[in-house]
């Protein structure tokens, strides 16, 4: 049988009826654009995170083009982040004027190398972006610090860690994903580990000015009706989604610990067939003071895309997050970054491939993806069996 990337059919089975009776409620009320149901989502995941506000909007992408444009990053500027992300962690800063700006990727994490960071950091900088990849938080004392030291907000891309925390050394104090810096940014497409029936996004804060300014510019930057005291978004979170979202957010932790599980079955079975200790897979690094709710279980491995052609012959998903960092995109071949300038994150897209992780994932599947990775290193490292 084919064992899918993401099932899913899988997780919606036992909520269907819960589901179905929370979209009835909204078609009932016929309440489609922001509304109650939206308001009761947002107040759920600012408590869940600990923040005191979070702002629904269209898309994770919208959430960060939002947060930039709520702190007045505009033309002229810069934001800084990382290289290996997906595509709109560096477009939003085109979407409000900026230009992105990018600091080489710790080796281990994949997130933003804290001591590549000051470096890059320019006169124009007005914003700096981490990315909390594949669902681990990056190390973010040091870049709190360092935004502190500039007078820098720290936008977080948190589209893919709902649910992870981060204990800074200083503190102590365990923060979630996306309510650490100035402002977190979430994404509810339906691949997320809170995933929603369609696109969906959310930006949290603690400051209520920030917030303020965030609800207007979703709404055409209008305050009353047909009074737009800034140039805005059409970027609202609907009623529907909102509601599928409120039904699964009670459940995060848990498929969030499943994930988990998952993940160190992985580690335990490549480690017991000796792929680790020959060097022919190199399983996800935890860093000490963050959690990892694993949105996705990512490898590096030797001859990834021979690999990744046996996994298809085989019907195993797999996906490869992502092929080609930020800085060498076509698009931004104006910003004059070349082939070697951010060696890291080249060589993290040359090597990663990620997994099955879903919390509803049969450990049968489990032991298939594993006894088909050692198989094909077994046999000399050929694509098709």
């Amino acid at each position: 049988m084919p064992v899918p990337l993401l099932d899913l059919k899988a997780q919606f089975a036992p909520l269907r009826d819960e589901i179905s009776a929370a979209i009835r409620d909204v078609v009932e009320s016929q309440a489609f654009i922001l509304g109650h149901a939206v308001e009761a989502f947002e107040h759920d995941v600012a408590r869940y995170v600990g923040v005191s506000r979070a702002v629904g909007c269209a898309s994770g992408t919208d959430a960060l083009i939002l947060a930039l444009e709520a702190l007045g990053v505009g033309p002229g500027d810069e934001v800084l982040t990382t290289p290996f992300s997906f595509f709109a962690t560096a477009s939003c800063a085109y979407r409000v004027g900026a230009r992105p700006a990018f600091a080489d990727i710790d080796e281990d994490t994949f997130n933003l190398d804290p001591a590549a960071l000051e470096p890059a950091l320019g006169s124009r900088t007005r914003a700096i972006l981490p990315v909390h990849l594949f669902g681990q938080c990056a190390e973010m004392e040091p870049i709190l610090a360092l935004a502190a030291a500039r007078r820098i907000p720290v936008v977080e891309d948190a589209a893919q860690a709902l649910g992870a925390a981060y204990t800074p050394a200083a503190s102590g104090r365990v923060r979630r994903a996306g309510a650490i810096g100035a402002v977190g940014c979430y994404s509810f497409f339906p691949s997320k580990n809170l995933g929603g029936f369609g696109d969906g996004g959310m930006v949290v804060t603690d400051d209520p000015e920030l917030a303020e300014r965030l609800r207007v510019l979703r709404v055409h930057g209008a305050r009353t009706t047909y009074e737009h005291h800034v140039i805005g978004w059409n970027s609202r979170l609907d009623a529907i989604q909102a509601a599928v979202l409120r039904v699964k957010l009670a459940r995060l932790d848990r498929w969030s610990g499943e994930r988990a599980a998952n993940a160190e079955r992985y580690d335990r079975w490549f480690a017991e067939c000796g792929l680790v200790d020959a060097g022919r897979v190199r399983v996800p690094r935890r860093q000490p003071r963050s959690t990892h709710i694993f949105n996705q279980y990512t490898l590096r491995v030797e001859r990834r895309d021979a690999l990744a052609e046996r996994l298809r012959a085989e019907g195993i998903g797999h996906a490869v997050y992502y092929p080609i960092p930020l800085h060498l995109q076509p698009c931004f071949r104006a910003l004059g970054y070349a082939r070697g300038s951010l060696p890291r994150a080249e060589r993290a897209a040359a090597e990663v491939i990620s997994l099955p992780i879903y919390p509803e994932l049969p450990q049968a599947s489990q032991e298939r993806v594993v006894d088909a990775i050692r198989r094909f290193y077994a046999d000399g490292g050929r694509a098709r069996p």
